[in-house]
């Protein structure tokens, strides 16, 4: 008989490092780590058996039910397709539902950073919904300007926003999700994944049965609350999850309001599976962003120049099917649209100044340049003569993408031996309106900045601020394909690579400065192998290639004589180079039974260089303007290490990673750093230098114990090296100090219904910061000092101080 399956073979219940077997087993509608598919052990005799006489019961056939766990190969929405776990040539990070539960959080980079050995997370918005996620060195991040390193898929559907590539985690519904892997060697997941690919899951009606109510609340007036609901009747299934959560902060102004709702409608046979998938956010945020070390050292929950909102929208529906036309094809595919919107406000210092040569008019960046008004004439100068000014720069984007996938598996055998070979094709398109304004107004002594109602038009020479209207269109094309031979049963190869087509256009909607037109493709390969040295120990190594296309947003702001303002005040349109990676990896990784348990591991090193990487340079005439420019080669590398060790009544982890990350070729890049040329602001790179905001040494480990079997406790630490700050590209500057957090948490199961949870997490309460960067120290006063000049320049994003937290679930 033929098996309609993916893959044929075993694997052990713990091969993937944090997989548990308590979580594997899908209980209370949890589903295991990593997707998994029963498959038929091929007959040992091709001779067909006896049929029955007609009114006899045929006898069962004796047959072989193996679960085998699959990894994704490509960003497909379909939780069954991938890739035998035992046949990736890469590095194998996977995060479960349960895993996700246990850190009591409605944020899944909180999961991710505990749980995968190369992610760490950083808080350059002051707002813990709102992180840069970074693995390897590579990053995805909400900030508007931040070169993005990762591409980001929810079922299939990419969610690095059109505009900017931006990838905005707050949108993700936590509850629902099922499993998030970290794909690393494989172009086939497209533009962006330059050090790999997030690719979550969620949950559906067949994965998830039953309902659950959740709800938590704590240390600064976080109350969070979720419920998800799933069945199955007959061949449909439903699945919804709604989420809410409201947090005051613990620094001043940064308060968070996160609403999401996600669900599940699906239908499947024998053969083929249908689902449409729908989900709405509205998420409000109060970012604080990093505050000067003068003022925090005065208060932890200082903030400097405020308001800094973020409103976030997202509305998307997905419908994905799968066919098994042969017992060897299986045809599935996906249609999608998703409409974002995201609206923020930011208080900044301005460049206007009351003029030379008549203190009743504006001037702009000099004391001669007249700073006009909307319509173009020179505006007064309304302010006292003691009034410290600022503006209120406000942003609108607006992006409506749609796209499609198809993708085909063929399992038939190749010359005798197993063979899996995959061929695909995406095409996405976006629609951004993006539009921009600046209200002057004047700083109080809280470094609140209250406008005036007065909006600046264009002004400056040859730099220019003003309102800014854009239309920018995006077309992605991608094709694809892979394959993976079986030469023996324990060696495999993999080989197959994907083309990436990027058209860019850019329409100013008010003049004629931002219009241009972009196209960029690349051919990207990749190949890999893994060898099974043992039943328990698995070698693998592998090569592939990665691209990025410059966003419109850096495309728009990338004239260093005509810099923008904080990412939003788009000024001209010149050339930027593609970025292209090539990533090099290899290592081991095993099982083995032991009389307390199960342990597993993985050990494994990668290096991944970057030609024309792209970075954002600060201007150095107009303090928080800046410009994004090629700068050359880069290059990150390092090594991996996990252990776990699994039992009824343990679960312990441990990992630690390197990354070092360093620029390979010699620049002179413009700088805020004390270091800088005090004449033109320039700083000088030199081959070897570590690229800022990477720490270089990542390690963590986490425990959970049942005292009894309702009665569990564990903990988690965290412990990350220090890291140059930002505009220190020359590495003059003290690092900012590396730092550890130690957590604790524990539950107790009331009856089969009712659990019982709380934690704590910085448990020592230490102080300590995540990000570190440079500011103008002259263009504000330090008001908590009497108004004098601060005479540090590090500003840094502080860390939650300890927070208690407790909650009650409900499982029926």
């Amino acid at each position: 008989m033929g098996a309609r399956v993916l893959v044929i073979g075993t694997i052990s219940l713990c091969l993937v490092p944090g997989i548990d077997s308590a979580e594997a087993q899908t209980a209370s509608g949890e589903s295991e780590v990593l997707p998994a598919i029963e498959v038929i052990a091929p007959p040992t005799s091709a001779r067909p058996a006896a049929r029955p006489a007609r009114g006899t019961t045929a006898p069962r056939a004796a047959r072989t039910v193996r679960r085998v766990y699959v990894y994704p190969t490509a960003p497909t929405p379909t939780a069954r397709s991938g890739m035998d776990v035992d046949k990736v040539p890469a590095a194998i990070n996977a995060v479960g539902a349960g895993q996700i539960a246990r850190t009591g959080s409605l944020n899944v980079a909180d999961a991710l950073q505990q749980q995968v050995p190369g992610i760490v997370l950083s808080d350059t918005t002051g707002n813990p919904f709102m992180p840069d996620v970074q693995f390897r060195g590579f990053v995805a991040s909400p900030v508007s300007g931040t070169p993005q390193g990762l591409a980001v898929y929810q079922n299939g559907v990419r969610i690095n926003e059109a505009f900017g590539d931006t990838v905005n985690w707050d949108l993700i519904p936590t509850a629902a999700i099922r499993s998030v892997t970290v794909v690393t060697n494989n172009p086939a997941f497209g533009l962006n994944a330059l050090g790999g690919a997030v690719n979550v899951l969620m949950k559906d009606g067949f994965s998830y049965q039953g309902a659950e109510i959740n709800t938590m609340g704590g240390s600064f007036g976080r109350i969070q609350s979720s419920a998800q609901y799933g069945k199955q009747i007959d061949n449909f299934s439903v699945y919804g999850a709604l989420e809410g959560v409201r947090d005051n902060g613990y620094r001043n102004f940064s308060e968070s309001a996160i609403r999401r709702f996600y669900g599940d409608v699906g239908y499947r046979t024998d053969s083929s599976e249908f689902h449409l998938n729908v989900g709405v956010a509205k998420n409000n945020f109060g970012a604080a962003a990093a505050v000067p070390v003068e003022l925090l050292q005065r208060y932890w929950g200082a903030t400097y120049t405020t308001p800094q909102t973020t409103d976030n929208r997202v509305a998307y529906a997905n419908l994905t099917g799968k066919v098994e036309v042969t017992p060897t094809w299986t045809i599935e595919g996906s249609a999608r649209v998703r409409a974002f919107r995201q609206k923020t406000v930011d208080g900044n210092p301005t460049e206007t100044e009351p003029c030379a040569a008549d203190p009743g008019l504006l001037c702009f960046n000099d004391d001669d340049v007249p700073a006009n008004g909307l319509n173009g004439v020179q505006l007064a100068n309304p302010f006292p003569a003691d009034a410290v000014l600022g503006q209120i720069d406000r942003t609108t984007t607006r992006s409506t993408t749609t796209g499609a996938t198809l993708q085909a598996t063929n399992t038939d055998q190749l010359f005798g031996h197993n063979n899996q070979f995959m061929v695909g094709a995406t095409f996405d398109s976006g629609v951004t309106r993006f539009g921009a304004s600046a209200e002057l107004g004047t700083i109080g002594s809280n470094y609140v900045v209250s406008g005036s109602g007065i909006f600046l038009g264009p002004s400056g020479d040859p730099i220019s601020i003003g309102p800014v209207s854009l239309r920018a269109t995006n077309r992605y094309t991608g094709l694809y394909a892979l394959d993976t031979f079986d030469v023996t049963d324990a060696f495999s190869i993999s080989g197959g690579g994907r083309f990436n087509y990027a058209n860019i256009v850019l329409q100013d909607q008010i003049g004629t400065d931002l219009n241009g037109n972009h196209t960029f493709s690349r051919f990207n390969p990749m190949i890999g192998g893994t060898y099974k040295i043992t039943p328990g120990l698995t070698a693998y190594a592998g090569y592939s290639e990665a691209n990025r296309a410059p966003t419109p947003l850096e495309l728009a702001c990338a004239d260093p004589a005509r810099p923008c303002i904080a990412a939003a005040f788009l000024i001209a349109d010149p050339p930027l180079k593609q970025v292209v990676s090539r990533t090099i990896e290899a290592g081991f990784r095993g099982t083995q039974e032991l009389n307390i348990g199960t342990l597993g591991w993985k050990v494994g090193a990668f290096r991944a260089t970057n030609a024309d990487d792209i970075l954002a340079i600060p201007s150095p005439e107009l303090q928080g303007f800046g410009y994004f420019q090629n700068v050359g080669r880069t290059r990150r590398q390092g090594i991996e290490a996990q252990v776990n060790l699994t039992s009824k009544t343990l679960q312990l982890y441990a990992s630690y990673a390197l990354v070092d990350a360093r620029f390979l070729d010699a620049l002179t890049l413009t700088s805020n750093s004390p270091f800088a040329d005090p004449v033109t602001g320039n700083i000088q790179v030199l081959p070897g230098n570590r690229i800022p905001a990477i720490p270089r040494n990542r390690v963590k480990v986490g425990i959970d114990y049942s005292i009894t079997d309702a009665f569990k406790v564990g903990g988690d630490a965290l412990f990350v090296g220090s890291q140059y700050f930002v505009g220190d590209e020359s590495n003059q500057a003290a690092r900012l100090p590396g730092y550890s957090v130690f957590n604790l948490h524990a539950s107790y199961q009331i009856n089969k219904t009712f659990q019982l949870y709380g934690r704590v997490d910085n448990v020592l309460d230490n102080r300590y910061a995540v990000y570190g960067t440079f500011f103008e120290r002259d263009d504000i006063p330090n008001f908590a000092n009497g108004g004098a000049d601060f005479t540090d320049a590090r500003s840094v994003s502080p860390a939650r101080p300890r927070a208690f937290y407790a909650g009650l679930k409900a499982t029926f």
